[in-house]
Protein backbone atom coordinates (compact mmCIF):
# COMPACT_ATOMS: atom_id res chain seq x y z
CA UNK A 1 0.00 0.00 0.00
CA UNK A 2 0.91 3.42 -0.89
CA UNK A 3 1.40 6.38 1.48
CA UNK A 4 0.09 9.36 0.62
CA UNK A 5 2.00 12.77 0.68
CA UNK A 6 1.34 15.98 1.83
CA UNK A 7 2.36 18.64 -0.54
CA UNK A 8 4.31 21.99 -0.37
CA UNK A 9 1.34 24.64 -0.65
CA UNK A 10 1.62 28.08 -0.14
CA UNK A 11 -2.00 27.40 1.45
CA UNK A 12 -0.53 25.82 4.44
CA UNK A 13 2.29 28.26 5.97
CA UNK A 14 5.77 27.40 6.82
CA UNK A 15 7.27 28.75 10.25
CA UNK A 16 10.52 30.83 10.61
CA UNK A 17 12.57 27.44 11.76
CA UNK A 18 10.82 25.53 8.74
CA UNK A 19 14.46 25.89 6.92
CA UNK A 20 16.15 24.89 9.53
CA UNK A 21 13.81 21.95 10.48
CA UNK A 22 14.69 20.65 6.73
CA UNK A 23 18.45 21.05 7.10
CA UNK A 24 18.06 18.68 10.26
CA UNK A 25 16.42 15.93 8.78
CA UNK A 26 12.90 16.33 9.54
CA UNK A 27 11.15 12.71 7.89
CA UNK A 28 7.46 13.14 9.10
CA UNK A 29 5.51 16.42 9.45
CA UNK A 30 2.06 17.30 10.08
CA UNK A 31 -0.49 20.13 9.52
CA UNK A 32 -1.81 22.06 12.76
CA UNK A 33 -3.39 25.35 12.58
CA UNK A 34 -3.12 25.64 9.26
CA UNK A 35 0.86 25.91 9.58
CA UNK A 36 3.83 22.32 8.58
CA UNK A 37 4.82 20.87 12.05
CA UNK A 38 7.35 18.57 12.37
CA UNK A 39 6.92 15.05 14.07
CA UNK A 40 9.48 12.71 13.63
CA UNK A 41 12.90 13.28 12.54
CA UNK A 42 14.91 9.85 13.46
CA UNK A 43 12.37 7.53 14.16
CA UNK A 44 9.82 7.21 17.22
CA UNK A 45 12.08 5.65 19.36
CA UNK A 46 15.10 7.56 19.06
CA UNK A 47 13.47 11.03 19.07
CA UNK A 48 11.86 9.39 22.51
CA UNK A 49 15.34 8.82 24.06
CA UNK A 50 16.63 11.95 22.80
CA UNK A 51 13.70 13.91 24.89
CA UNK A 52 14.08 12.15 27.95
CA UNK A 53 17.92 11.54 28.20
CA UNK A 54 19.16 14.73 26.72
CA UNK A 55 17.81 18.02 25.34
CA UNK A 56 16.08 18.33 22.16
CA UNK A 57 14.98 21.49 19.95
CA UNK A 58 11.48 21.66 18.44
CA UNK A 59 9.78 23.88 16.09
CA UNK A 60 6.39 24.80 17.75
CA UNK A 61 5.49 28.09 15.94
CA UNK A 62 2.26 26.08 15.15
CA UNK A 63 1.06 27.17 18.52
CA UNK A 64 0.12 30.51 17.08
CA UNK A 65 -0.85 32.86 19.43
CA UNK A 66 -3.94 35.40 19.92
CA UNK A 67 -3.45 38.63 21.60
CA UNK A 68 -5.80 40.51 23.18
CA UNK A 69 -4.77 44.49 24.35
CA UNK A 70 -6.84 47.23 25.22
CA UNK A 71 -8.57 48.50 28.38
CA UNK A 72 -11.25 45.93 28.33
CA UNK A 73 -8.88 42.98 27.60
CA UNK A 74 -8.85 41.05 31.18
CA UNK A 75 -12.77 41.81 31.41
CA UNK A 76 -12.71 40.14 27.48
CA UNK A 77 -9.79 37.36 28.07
CA UNK A 78 -12.17 36.31 31.05
CA UNK A 79 -15.29 36.07 28.99
CA UNK A 80 -13.27 33.20 27.26
CA UNK A 81 -12.80 30.28 29.92
CA UNK A 82 -14.37 28.92 32.89
CA UNK A 83 -10.76 29.79 34.87
CA UNK A 84 -10.96 32.62 37.26
CA UNK A 85 -7.43 34.82 35.38
CA UNK A 86 -8.00 37.81 38.48
CA UNK A 87 -4.82 36.13 40.44
CA UNK A 88 -2.90 36.20 37.55
CA UNK A 89 0.19 38.31 37.17
CA UNK A 90 2.05 39.72 35.11
CA UNK A 91 4.80 37.22 33.99
CA UNK A 92 2.82 34.26 34.78
CA UNK A 93 1.37 31.64 32.59
CA UNK A 94 -1.76 29.88 33.19
CA UNK A 95 -3.63 26.91 31.86
CA UNK A 96 -7.00 28.28 30.41
CA UNK A 97 -9.95 25.97 28.86
CA UNK A 98 -11.45 28.05 26.72
CA UNK A 99 -15.08 27.02 26.40
CA UNK A 100 -18.37 27.96 23.91
CA UNK A 101 -22.22 28.70 25.09
CA UNK A 102 -22.47 24.83 25.52
CA UNK A 103 -20.06 24.31 27.68
CA UNK A 104 -17.90 22.52 25.75
CA UNK A 105 -14.13 22.90 24.87
CA UNK A 106 -12.81 24.80 22.23
CA UNK A 107 -9.03 25.18 23.67
CA UNK A 108 -6.77 24.64 26.19
CA UNK A 109 -3.96 27.02 25.41
CA UNK A 110 -1.50 28.52 27.83
CA UNK A 111 -2.20 32.19 28.76
CA UNK A 112 0.28 34.84 28.98
CA UNK A 113 -0.33 38.22 30.98
CA UNK A 114 2.22 40.51 29.38
CA UNK A 115 0.56 43.56 31.21
CA UNK A 116 -2.41 44.04 33.02
CA UNK A 117 -3.91 45.16 29.28
CA UNK A 118 -1.98 42.71 27.32
CA UNK A 119 -2.40 39.02 27.11
CA UNK A 120 -1.57 36.31 24.83
CA UNK A 121 -3.42 32.89 24.33
CA UNK A 122 -0.35 30.13 22.53
CA UNK A 123 -3.11 27.88 21.33
CA UNK A 124 -3.34 24.12 20.50
CA UNK A 125 -5.90 23.47 16.87
CA UNK A 126 -8.39 25.23 16.79
CA UNK A 127 -9.41 28.96 15.07
CA UNK A 128 -9.71 31.05 18.30
CA UNK A 129 -8.86 34.12 16.68
CA UNK A 130 -11.88 33.80 14.61
CA UNK A 131 -13.93 32.37 17.62
CA UNK A 132 -12.68 35.34 19.61
CA UNK A 133 -13.09 37.95 16.93
CA UNK A 134 -16.40 36.71 16.41
CA UNK A 135 -17.82 37.11 20.15
CA UNK A 136 -16.49 40.68 20.02
CA UNK A 137 -18.45 41.96 17.26
CA UNK A 138 -21.43 41.28 19.44
CA UNK A 139 -19.85 42.46 22.69
CA UNK A 140 -18.11 45.54 21.55
CA UNK A 141 -15.20 45.41 24.39
CA UNK A 142 -12.65 48.22 23.62
CA UNK A 143 -9.83 45.60 22.57
CA UNK A 144 -7.46 44.82 19.71
CA UNK A 145 -7.54 40.87 18.74
CA UNK A 146 -5.23 39.46 16.23
CA UNK A 147 -2.40 37.19 15.46
CA UNK A 148 0.90 38.58 16.51
CA UNK A 149 4.89 38.00 14.90
CA UNK A 150 5.28 35.42 17.58
CA UNK A 151 6.65 31.93 16.78
CA UNK A 152 7.69 29.40 20.08
CA UNK A 153 10.63 27.88 20.02
CA UNK A 154 11.00 24.67 22.82
CA UNK A 155 14.13 23.39 24.54
CA UNK A 156 13.03 20.32 26.36
CA UNK A 157 14.37 17.77 27.91
CA UNK A 158 16.92 16.89 31.53
CA UNK A 159 19.69 19.02 29.75
CA UNK A 160 17.55 22.13 28.69
CA UNK A 161 18.09 24.38 32.14
CA UNK A 162 22.17 23.69 31.63
CA UNK A 163 21.82 24.67 27.90
CA UNK A 164 19.42 28.03 28.65
CA UNK A 165 21.58 28.96 31.65
CA UNK A 166 24.88 28.72 29.15
CA UNK A 167 22.69 30.84 26.59
CA UNK A 168 20.96 33.66 28.37
CA UNK A 169 22.68 33.58 32.49
CA UNK A 170 21.43 32.17 35.87
CA UNK A 171 18.79 34.01 36.34
CA UNK A 172 16.95 31.21 33.90
CA UNK A 173 17.94 28.88 36.96
CA UNK A 174 15.19 31.27 39.09
CA UNK A 175 12.74 31.07 36.68
CA UNK A 176 9.72 29.45 38.13
CA UNK A 177 7.67 26.89 36.48
CA UNK A 178 4.80 28.54 34.11
CA UNK A 179 6.57 31.93 34.58
CA UNK A 180 8.17 34.11 31.60
CA UNK A 181 10.29 37.20 31.24
CA UNK A 182 11.39 39.04 27.84
CA UNK A 183 15.01 38.74 26.92
CA UNK A 184 16.87 39.00 23.60
CA UNK A 185 20.17 36.77 22.27
CA UNK A 186 22.34 38.17 20.01
CA UNK A 187 19.48 40.81 19.34
CA UNK A 188 16.84 38.59 19.03
CA UNK A 189 13.49 39.72 20.80
CA UNK A 190 11.48 37.15 22.61
CA UNK A 191 9.70 36.21 25.24
CA UNK A 192 11.15 32.94 27.65
CA UNK A 193 8.95 30.62 29.70
CA UNK A 194 9.91 28.21 31.88
CA UNK A 195 6.84 25.48 30.17
CA UNK A 196 6.55 23.29 26.93
CA UNK A 197 4.51 20.21 26.05
CA UNK A 198 6.64 17.48 27.95
CA UNK A 199 7.47 16.53 31.49
CA UNK A 200 10.67 16.38 30.95
CA UNK A 201 11.56 20.26 31.93
CA UNK A 202 12.07 22.68 29.04
CA UNK A 203 11.09 26.21 27.95
CA UNK A 204 9.71 27.72 25.07
CA UNK A 205 11.22 30.55 23.61
CA UNK A 206 8.57 32.74 21.92
CA UNK A 207 9.86 34.81 18.94
CA UNK A 208 8.97 37.65 18.04
CA UNK A 209 10.64 38.80 14.72
CA UNK A 210 9.47 35.60 12.55
CA UNK A 211 13.11 36.83 10.17
CA UNK A 212 15.45 35.57 12.69
CA UNK A 213 13.93 32.13 12.98
CA UNK A 214 16.55 30.20 11.66
CA UNK A 215 19.26 32.48 13.59
CA UNK A 216 17.28 31.50 16.65
CA UNK A 217 17.55 28.12 15.98
CA UNK A 218 21.36 27.69 15.01
CA UNK A 219 22.26 29.91 17.87
CA UNK A 220 20.81 27.56 20.48
CA UNK A 221 22.01 24.52 18.51
CA UNK A 222 25.65 25.16 18.62
CA UNK A 223 25.64 26.06 21.89
CA UNK A 224 23.57 22.64 22.77
CA UNK A 225 25.80 20.20 20.72
CA UNK A 226 27.97 20.13 24.23
CA UNK A 227 24.42 18.83 25.74
CA UNK A 228 24.25 16.27 23.15
CA UNK A 229 21.13 18.69 21.69
CA UNK A 230 19.11 17.04 19.00
CA UNK A 231 16.01 17.97 16.98
CA UNK A 232 12.65 16.85 18.21
CA UNK A 233 8.83 17.60 18.39
CA UNK A 234 6.00 17.35 21.24
CA UNK A 235 6.14 13.35 21.11
CA UNK A 236 3.44 11.06 21.55
CA UNK A 237 4.92 8.68 23.95
CA UNK A 238 6.05 11.46 26.04
CA UNK A 239 3.31 12.98 26.11
CA UNK A 240 0.74 9.82 26.83
CA UNK A 241 2.95 8.60 29.56
CA UNK A 242 2.78 12.04 31.44
CA UNK A 243 -1.02 12.09 31.38
CA UNK A 244 -0.96 15.27 29.00
CA UNK A 245 -4.11 16.01 27.05
CA UNK A 246 -4.00 16.44 23.06
CA UNK A 247 -6.51 18.65 21.63
CA UNK A 248 -8.64 17.37 18.60
CA UNK A 249 -7.76 13.76 20.49
CA UNK A 250 -8.50 13.34 23.97
CA UNK A 251 -10.33 16.69 24.31
CA UNK A 252 -12.92 17.48 21.79
CA UNK A 253 -15.68 20.30 21.47
CA UNK A 254 -18.46 17.63 22.72
CA UNK A 255 -16.82 17.48 25.72
CA UNK A 256 -16.94 19.32 29.46
CA UNK A 257 -14.54 20.36 31.74
CA UNK A 258 -15.65 17.91 33.95
CA UNK A 259 -15.88 14.99 31.44
CA UNK A 260 -12.25 16.11 30.65
CA UNK A 261 -10.99 15.20 34.36
CA UNK A 262 -10.30 19.49 34.35
CA UNK A 263 -13.07 20.23 36.46
CA UNK A 264 -10.80 21.89 38.85
CA UNK A 265 -10.18 24.88 36.49
CA UNK A 266 -13.74 25.41 36.67
CA UNK A 267 -14.94 28.52 39.12
CA UNK A 268 -18.52 29.50 38.26
CA UNK A 269 -18.54 31.80 41.37
CA UNK A 270 -16.10 34.20 40.18
CA UNK A 271 -16.73 37.93 39.88
CA UNK A 272 -16.17 38.08 36.62
CA UNK A 273 -18.61 36.88 33.86
CA UNK A 274 -17.88 34.12 31.11
CA UNK A 275 -19.17 32.39 28.51
CA UNK A 276 -20.59 29.31 29.70
CA UNK A 277 -21.59 30.14 33.10
CA UNK A 278 -25.34 29.02 33.09
CA UNK A 279 -24.42 26.03 30.87
CA UNK A 280 -21.78 24.56 32.91
CA UNK A 281 -23.86 25.26 36.24
CA UNK A 282 -26.30 22.68 34.64
CA UNK A 283 -23.94 20.69 34.16
CA UNK A 284 -22.65 20.74 37.60
CA UNK A 285 -26.16 20.00 38.62
CA UNK A 286 -27.34 17.20 36.64
CA UNK A 287 -23.85 15.23 36.90
CA UNK A 288 -22.04 13.88 34.07
CA UNK A 289 -22.32 10.58 32.47
CA UNK A 290 -19.10 9.97 30.98
CA UNK A 291 -15.57 10.92 31.85
CA UNK A 292 -11.81 10.57 30.55
CA UNK A 293 -9.88 7.97 32.43
CA UNK A 294 -6.00 5.94 31.70
CA UNK A 295 -6.36 2.34 30.89
CA UNK A 296 -3.51 -0.08 30.32
CA UNK A 297 -4.03 -2.31 27.66
CA UNK A 298 -3.13 -5.91 27.33
CA UNK A 299 -1.78 -7.59 24.26
CA UNK A 300 1.89 -7.17 22.37
CA UNK A 301 3.20 -3.55 22.45
CA UNK A 302 1.08 -1.40 20.30
CA UNK A 303 2.22 1.59 17.95
CA UNK A 304 1.99 5.28 19.26
CA UNK A 305 -1.63 6.04 18.59
CA UNK A 306 -3.69 9.53 18.66
CA UNK A 307 -6.69 8.82 16.72
CA UNK A 308 -10.31 8.12 17.78
CA UNK A 309 -11.22 4.34 18.13
CA UNK A 310 -14.53 3.13 19.46
CA UNK A 311 -15.23 0.90 22.74
CA UNK A 312 -17.80 -1.98 21.48
CA UNK A 313 -20.94 -1.83 22.70
CA UNK A 314 -21.49 2.20 23.30
CA UNK A 315 -21.62 4.90 20.35
CA UNK A 316 -18.39 7.04 19.48
CA UNK A 317 -20.48 10.03 21.09
CA UNK A 318 -20.86 8.37 24.44
CA UNK A 319 -17.15 6.35 24.71
CA UNK A 320 -14.08 6.21 22.32
CA UNK A 321 -10.90 5.16 22.88
CA UNK A 322 -8.61 8.56 22.44
CA UNK A 323 -4.99 7.67 22.46
CA UNK A 324 -2.94 4.67 23.36
CA UNK A 325 1.13 3.11 23.25
CA UNK A 326 3.30 1.18 24.35
CA UNK A 327 5.33 2.84 26.93
CA UNK A 328 8.99 2.31 27.67
CA UNK A 329 8.54 3.83 31.05
CA UNK A 330 5.68 1.84 32.34
CA UNK A 331 6.18 -1.77 29.90
CA UNK A 332 2.91 -1.70 28.95
CA UNK A 333 0.33 -0.20 26.61
CA UNK A 334 -1.25 2.37 28.11
CA UNK A 335 -4.11 5.00 26.84
CA UNK A 336 -6.66 7.16 27.44
CA UNK A 337 -10.60 6.64 26.68
CA UNK A 338 -14.04 8.64 27.56
CA UNK A 339 -16.46 6.14 29.14
CA UNK A 340 -19.52 6.02 30.49
CA UNK A 341 -19.39 6.78 34.48
CA UNK A 342 -20.61 2.58 35.00
CA UNK A 343 -17.24 1.56 33.99
CA UNK A 344 -15.10 4.43 34.44
CA UNK A 345 -13.91 3.50 38.16
CA UNK A 346 -10.16 2.12 38.58
CA UNK A 347 -9.89 -1.70 38.14
CA UNK A 348 -12.98 -2.23 36.10
CA UNK A 349 -11.98 -3.92 32.66
CA UNK A 350 -13.60 -3.04 29.74
CA UNK A 351 -13.04 -3.66 25.67
CA UNK A 352 -11.39 -1.46 23.00
CA UNK A 353 -10.94 -1.59 19.55
CA UNK A 354 -7.52 -1.17 18.46
CA UNK A 355 -5.51 -1.64 15.20
CA UNK A 356 -4.53 -4.83 16.31
CA UNK A 357 -8.48 -5.57 16.76
CA UNK A 358 -10.28 -5.98 20.12
CA UNK A 359 -8.10 -6.31 23.13
CA UNK A 360 -8.96 -5.88 26.82
CA UNK A 361 -8.33 -3.44 29.19
CA UNK A 362 -8.17 -1.70 32.81
CA UNK A 363 -8.97 1.47 34.22
CA UNK A 364 -6.23 2.79 36.11
CA UNK A 365 -6.04 6.26 37.96
CA UNK A 366 -4.69 9.27 35.96
CA UNK A 367 -1.81 10.65 35.73
CA UNK A 368 0.18 7.15 35.09
CA UNK A 369 2.48 8.04 37.55
CA UNK A 370 -0.18 7.47 40.52
CA UNK A 371 -0.94 4.23 39.40
CA UNK A 372 2.18 2.49 37.79
CA UNK A 373 4.56 3.61 39.40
Amino acid sequence: MQIPKISLTARIRKSPYYEATVKHDIKVMSVYNHMYMPQVYHDVMTDYENLTNRVTLWDVAVERQVEIVGPDAATFTQYLTCRDISKCQVGQCMYLPIVDDTGGILNDPIMLKLAEDRFWLSLADYDILLWAKGLNVHMKMDVHIFEPDVSPLAVQGPNSNALMMELFGDWIDDLKFFWFREAALNGIPMVIARSGWSKQGGFELYLQDGTRGVDLWETVWAAGEKYGIAPGAPHGIERIESGLLNFGHDLLPDMNPWEAGLGQYVHLNMPGDFVAREALLAIKTAGIKRKLVGLTIDGEPLPVNDQNWNVPGYEMDEARLTSFTWSPRYQCNIGMALLPMAVAEPGTRVTVNTPHGHLMATVVKMPFSKSLG
